[in-house]
């Protein structure tokens, strides 16, 4: 955040404001009411955006200050009920007895500067369900068509990973679904905000998986964490899951995708990171040793008629000292395979190109230069475009889909755009964008949300429900909300 305070929870009761951005109608001037539609018993189901996953890890403040627990306060104040979470047993999150589960993020200082470090995990993987039954049902880690399988919850499948131990947590039982579970409470109004992670697996991964849209695979049984789901799998789950929850009359709220790649995952490292080499330096990167034999060979290949020319240009590798913005040097799967010739798939990255977050600390050591990135950790304009492209059908097909179900809708990915524009969105003065830590919207993980951030997509729900419904939730502040914590 801006004034980077340090976190401090909020008490859902927090002030709220009018829907008017600028707060020019004092609060007192508007009746709260529900409108169309019956808050009694407000189901929330997503995935981790859903839960209040932030700084990389499920934890128990970032729960507190979810988007679902955010809106149910505000729907308290027009009749609706209680709101329960399956709450992480402490403020750390991770599973000691899971591997792959660490702890969240905390800024520390590392060599002299601010850096993100994973905190060791606080617990064992426990189980909530008797204190169920939970309306908030986000479950990190989901893709669209989890939420309709049974036995997502099954401790058996938790060593093949065929189940999730986040849905484990408060699954009343082994064998039932997410839906299933959800339908049992017999939900008047709920929230849907699912098919993120039906292609956001693919981009943090730098582009390693398979895009199903292009293979025409449907069977989702097969398909790897990295991969992208097929359309039809999407909507087909997405369908499923509203069927379910509308068939007693429930009234609802779903949200499209935001871009998967405007976000400081993917926007904090520059795509040329080398600067301030010295003449030294780029001689020896330029040394037979180093990169010169390597473009001797890139030579040869073009000679022999085995790369075109644009290729030839594309790999060599080429660095320039002083102050300019060299790219880093990358492994590319999507180059031609010359390996007959002992040369491996080298290039530099360009400005179209997108280094994850998780490259930083490479950087720092050597990679780039000396050493290639290896290729998860960069999204090339190749990948970028599958990626965005799933995206636009998977949001065409939740926008239908609403449209089928007579149900509120919310524009997340135009709204997220907001976010990494310059201007960015803003509260009562406030502004709010994707910079990486100043910009207060987004965690450390650069993936998920800062409690404020939660707080501005809990205001985007409320004024979906509000247009489709006639009622009149208000707006929070979402300085209100926790930040990030600067030690």
């Amino acid at each position: 955040m801006k004034h980077l305070n340090k976190i401090i929870l909020v008490a859902l009761a927090a002030t709220t404001f009018s829907c008017n951005d600028d707060f020019e109608h004092p609060i007192e001037d508007i009746q709260i009411s529900a409108g169309e539609a019956d808050f009694t018993k407000y189901i929330a189901l997503g995935n981790s955006l859903t839960s209040g996953y932030r700084d990389n890890a499920l934890y128990s403040s970032g729960q507190e200050n979810s988007y679902p627990n955010i809106l149910a306060g505000l729907m308290k104040a027009a009749g609706g009920g209680e709101f329960k979470t399956p709450l992480m047993p402490n403020n750390t999150g991770g599973f000691t007895n899971l591997p792959g589960f660490p702890g969240k993020l905390e800024l520390q200082i590392v060599n002299g500067a601010l850096s993100p470090v994973p905190t060791t995990a606080a617990a064992a993987l426990d189980n909530v369900a008797a204190g169920g039954p939970y309306q908030n049902m986000g479950v990190p880690g989901a893709k669209s068509y989890h939420l309709v399988v049974d036995g997502y919850g099954n401790p058996a499948g938790l060593a093949t990973a065929t189940a999730n131990p986040y849905f484990y947590r408060f699954a009343t039982n082994g064998a039932t679904s997410v839906v299933k579970d959800a339908v049992a409470q017999s939900p008047t109004f709920f929230s849907l905000w699912i098919g993120n992670n039906d292609v956001l697996g693919y981009a943090t991964s730098g582009g390693v998986g398979v895009d199903h849209n292009e293979t025409g695979n449907v069977a989702a049984a097969t398909y790897a964490s990295g991969d992208i789901s097929n359309v039809a799998v999407v909507k087909g789950s997405i369908d499923g899951i509203l069927t379910a929850m509308t068939a007693n009359g429930a009234k609802g709220v779903i949200a499209n995708i935001p871009s998967v790649t405007a976000i400081p995952y993917f926007t904090t490292v520059p795509s040329l990171p080398i600067t301030g080499l010295t003449a030294e330096q780029v001689a020896a990167l330029s040394s037979a040793q180093a990169y010169g034999a390597y473009n001797a060979g890139l030579g040869q290949a073009r000679a022999a008629n085995l790369i075109t020319a644009e290729e030839y240009q594309a790999r060599l590798i080429k660095f320039t000292a002083g102050n300019v913005a060299n790219g880093a040097v990358i492994q590319d799967k999507d180059l031609t395979n010359l390996s007959a010739l002992g040369l491996p798939s080298y290039r530099q990255t360009t400005s179209k190109d997108l280094i994850v977050l998780t490259a930083a600390s490479l950087l720092r050591q050597g990679f780039g230069t000396q050493t290639a990135l290896a290729d998860q950790y960069v999204l090339t304009e190749k990948e970028t475009a599958k990626a965005e492209a799933a995206v636009t059908k998977f949001n065409t097909a939740i926008s239908e889909l609403a449209t089928k179900h007579n149900l509120a809708f919310v524009d997340a990915y135009s709204e997220m755009k907001k976010l990494s524009s310059v201007s960015g969105i803003k509260y009562y003065g406030q502004t709010y964008t994707t910079t990486f830590v100043s910009g207060g919207a987004f965690s450390l993980d650069g993936v998920h949300l800062t409690g404020s951030g939660y707080a501005i997509v809990a205001n985007m729900f409320a004024d979906a429900i509000n247009r489709k419904y006639k009622s009149t939730l208000r707006h929070v502040y979402p300085g209100n909300y926790p930040g990030i914590a600067i030690p």
